[in-house]
C-alpha cells in the first residue's frame, strides 16, 4: 500500500457534504518523496491511497488513476486505487 499525501495538507480535516476526510500525521506521514520516487512506488503498488492536487496529478500522469475517480472533499482531490 502507498499512501501519499501533499505536504501542505498534513495535520488538517476536510469536509463536504457527508464526506470528510483527515490529513492524519499518523497515516500520511513518512520519508518525503520525489514526484519520480512517489510515480516508482505506485508502479509497484496494490492500494493507493493519494490526497492532494500534487498527489493525485502523479498517480493520473502515471495510468494509476482515470479522472473519472478523483473526488473533491473540501476542494482538495482526493483518489484510492485497488490494483488486482
Amino acid at each position: 500500500m502507498v499512501a501519499v499525501c501533499d505536504r501542505r495538507l498534513l495535520g488538517k480535516t476536510f469536509s463536504e457534504g457527508g464526506l470528510r476526510i483527515e490529513a492524519s500525521e499518523l497515516f500520511y506521514k513518512g520519508d518525503m518523496a520525489s514526484e519520480g520516487a512517489v510515480a516508482e512506488a505506485l508502479k509497484e503498488a496494490t492500494i493507493a491511497n493519494l490526497l492532494g492536487e500534487k498527489a493525485v496529478s502523479c498517480a493520473l500522469k502515471n495510468g494509476v488513476i482515470v479522472k473519472e475517480n478523483i473526488i473533491t472533499i473540501g476542494d482538495v482531490p482526493h483518489a484510492q486505487a485497488v490494483r488486482m
